[in-house]
């Protein structure tokens, strides 16, 4: 079958926020919750303690947003909940009110698209929470609740709070706190896929699927999909799956998903022996061990051959997200590390996405100290926002960067050396990684032209035309894009 994906995600850089941990608003917007006493700001998150971050602040830094070259905001959950991350959902028809509530959605919704900025939500299917009304009202009465055959309920009397006794019904993760559909009843698949349409209908531009694959009915992705392209066709659906994902990327299901399989090796390769493993080692995307530029090379390749190119186009790549540690904490505070991999997220197939604070070098070990409140200005790392400025800009200007093919050239050491190539344009990529200089032979007659302006970071530069080759001497732990003078 012909797959058919969004364009519009082939030129997106996305920007992941957390709401409450990016911005409060300066005027005074909200009707409730306004003298609330929210924890510091910029004092270590806790696990349930709220910043106040709201969306009538986002609008505030939109201006910031959109000067960075972001053009597509990923959210995660705004909906109605009792957590900060508000993965445990009360209500799915509404934002919740210490975000401003639907009024202030639509206001960022509005102001975004204005902006040409898409906005994607995060839509968490696979479980509610204990506060959902339909779970409440088992809580009330018991088997008697017309809802029992929403969730997965094994005995009575169930025990939603009360750990010394078994919860009696399936909770994700075995998180009695996040009790799980039951998705085989017609009832609540039509209640799901309602209100997908219902935010489509909103304005919003695509969903972000908690644990997809956790939802096991046959047809349930393949009917959201129809449902939601009906309303828009091009809706962008990406699932949060961490590995191999062909079972959700036929063309029936999923437009991309989270891209893992690229953020592992590339900060394997990046990073390499400076990767501080407490950080990494719980989750499944393991970048480490240190990777040589070969080896990288062909997990790249791979990765590339994976999946259908019209696919690879529209995965979400990414180095971190708020369910890791951020990549400067995770390369023990290796500013070069950062700088390496964003060059190799910047310049690969897909759309990139930064986690909100990564461009300013906001540090954050694992969950929930990687969902820091944003920093003030007086703390950023300038040189780090600046590679992010460079690189997202050069990746607009350049389409090669982002729908051309991706071609290896050289990998050997700790050098790792590819072209991207559109029709009559073409851009090379060189990454050391190494900490000493690095020398790499490029066979002319791979190329189409002769790159010899340097577009991005330092490099020699030296043509061969007797020998047919490009020389290319790059600095220790740095990298260049070089293009046509």
């Amino acid at each position: 079958m012909q797959i058919h994906t969004p364009d519009w995600v082939k030129h997106a850089v996305f920007y992941q926020i957390f709401p409450d941990r990016f911005a409060i608003s300066k005027q005074p917007r909200k009707r409730v919750l306004r003298t609330a006493r929210w924890e510091d700001w910029e004092a270590m998150p806790t696990l349930q303690g709220y910043k106040g971050g709201d969306l009538w602040g986002i609008i505030e830094q939109l201006d910031y947003i959109q000067d960075l070259g972001i053009n597509a905001i990923y959210f995660t959950p705004i909906f109605q909940s009792a957590s900060n991350h508000r993965y445990h959902t009360h209500d799915y028809y509404q934002v919740d009110p210490m975000l401003g509530g639907n009024p202030a959605f639509k206001e960022l919704l509005d102001a975004a698209h204005q902006r040409n900025i898409k906005v994607v939500l995060d839509g968490v299917f696979n479980h509610a929470s204990r506060g959902f009304f339909f779970f409440h009202d088992i809580l009330e009465n018991g088997p008697h609740s017309p809802w029992v055959d929403w969730f997965r309920i094994h005995d009575w009397p169930v025990s939603p709070y009360n750990g010394e006794f078994a919860a009696n019904y399936e909770g994700w993760g075995g998180n009695r706190a996040l009790p799980v559909f039951n998705h085989d009843n017609p009832e609540v698949r039509e209640y799901i896929m309602e209100i997908a349409e219902y935010w489509m209908k909103f304005g919003i531009d695509g969903w972000r699927l908690d644990v997809p694959f956790e939802i096991k009915t046959p047809g349930f992705w393949q009917e959201f999909r129809q449902r939601v392209k009906a309303i828009n066709p091009d809706a962008y659906i990406v699932g949060e799956v961490w590995g191999d994902s062909r079972e959700w990327l036929d063309g029936t299901q999923f437009d991309g998903v989270m891209n893992y399989l690229f953020a592992g090796p590339t900060i394997a390769f990046s990073a390499g022996d400076r990767v501080v493993l407490d950080q990494v080692q719980s989750r499944d995307y393991k970048p480490y061990p240190p990777l040589f530029a070969t080896e990288y090379a062909q997990k790249i390749q791979e990765l590339l051959e994976l999946y259908p190119w019209e696919i690879g186009l529209t995965q979400l790549n990414l180095l971190a997200s708020h369910d890791t540690a951020r990549l400067l904490t995770i390369a023990g505070d290796d500013k070069a590390s950062v700088e390496l991999a964003t060059l190799l997220l910047l310049t690969f197939p897909g759309a990139p996405s930064i986690y909100y604070g990564d461009e300013v070098g906001l540090a954050g070990a694992l969950d929930p100290d990687s969902r820091r409140g944003f920093p003030l200005e007086a703390a950023w790392d300038k040189e780090i926002l600046k590679t992010h400025r460079e690189l997202i800009a050069l990746r607009h200007a350049y389409p090669c960067l982002r729908t051309g093919d991706y071609k290896v050239l050289y990998a050997q050491g700790e050098l790792y050396i590819f072209a991207r190539v559109l029709g009559t344009e073409e851009l090379i990529v060189a990454v050391n990684a190494g900490t000493a200089s690095a020398k790499g032979n490029v066979d002319a007659a791979s190329l189409s032209t002769q790159p010899n302006k340097l577009l991005y970071g330092a490099a020699e530069v030296e043509w061969s035309v007797e020998a047919k080759h490009l020389t290319l001497s790059v600095p220790p732990r740095t990298g260049c894009i070089l293009g046509l003078g």
